[in-house]
């Protein structure tokens, strides 16, 4: 069982200055890491926000959650991210995705290819940013890149780069990160290219256990090495547990679920310090999920239950 560790999802700050004072007070509180969407909506460019919040801070991790494959050449992705790993002493995590938020496409006039053809392009995007990573000169031809006589520059600080980490919530992305990954995302189905009622029906408990175990059937006998991620969307830190059940009393309607499903959504969590801290001890034993990653709102509120179980 993995020990536990901490994100925060830090997608903008008023400024550079404000930027760094967060990922400093992140870093001193004992997370773990800081990462950075990537959406054409209001947040800042990961790559360069990443580089602040490392520049800032001495063990802080940094990495995007995550990098969408349509937006940027995997050449120029590879140099982006060597660079950066390269400047941060060997701190960066790489996130990569095959992109789901149908509105971002839209602004931009990208085709929004079917899941599968995204699927593709990623893991076609990733096996090139790796042989650039290998220091070696390649050729590549896939469906999607046709690359001639490439090698990458600069080198990562590390020899095999950066961690990779890969999540979804279908079956065939779930495969891929499982073969692929060093840290795989346990998420909601987000096929629909949206976050709605759908969304909280895929969030349901036994959905996240099929994950898992969609996981740890692909994986292997590598499933012992893999970190298992999840991304929080809804956390309350309340004073009492009766705070709580009104909470769940109130939004289950919402969703179209129960009280006592939307509390055993994974993406969720309410209720005291004490109640979180178990909560998550019993989802690590359930779905296996040891690295969790909270919104940027949260930052105090859930610090005592960071330096209660990170490292645990």
């Amino acid at each position: 069982m993995k020990h536990f560790r901490f994100g925060i999802q830090l997608p903008s700050a008023a400024n550079g200055a404000e930027y760094r004072s967060i990922a400093k007070e992140i870093e001193a509180l004992g997370y773990s890491t800081v990462f950075c969407p990537d959406h054409f909506d209001e947040q800042w460019s990961p790559t360069v926000a990443l580089a602040i919040a490392a520049e800032a801070t001495e063990t802080l991790n940094v990495g995007s959650l995550v990098y969408d494959v349509d937006y940027r050449h995997p050449l120029v992705l590879a140099k982006e991210l060597a660079t950066l790993d390269l400047a941060a002493e060997g701190r960066v995590e790489f996130g990569i995705g095959a992109g789901w938020m149908e509105t971002d496409y839209l602004t931009a006039g990208i085709p929004y290819d079917k899941p599968g053809v995204r699927i593709s392009r990623m893991i076609e995007a990733i096996q090139i940013i790796q042989m650039l990573w290998s220091g070696e000169v390649f050729t590549f031809t896939g469906d999607h890149y046709q690359i001639k006589e490439a090698t990458g520059f600069p080198l990562p600080y590390n020899k095999k780069g950066p961690p990779l980490i890969i999540g979804g919530g279908g079956k065939k992305v779930l495969t891929e990160a499982a073969q692929r990954a060093n840290i795989v995302g346990l998420n909601a189905s987000l096929h629909s290219g949206e976050i709605g009622a759908n969304t909280a029906q895929s969030a349901l408990a036994e959905k996240f256990i099929e994950r898992r175990t969609w996981v740890e059937e692909a994986a292997g006998d590598r499933f012992a090495d893999l970190e298992l991620q999840i991304n929080t969307f809804m956390v309350s830190i309340t004073r009492t547990s009766k705070e709580a059940d009104d909470l769940f009393e109130t939004l289950a309607p919402v969703f179209g679920v129960t009280p006592q499903q939307a509390r055993e959504i994974p993406l969720v969590l309410a209720g005291t310090v004490n109640d979180v801290c178990e909560q998550l001890q019993h989802r690590r034993e359930i779905y296996g999920v040891s690295y969790i990653v909270f919104p940027s709102t949260e930052i105090h509120n859930l610090a005592p239950v960071v330096e209660r179980l990170a490292g645990t």
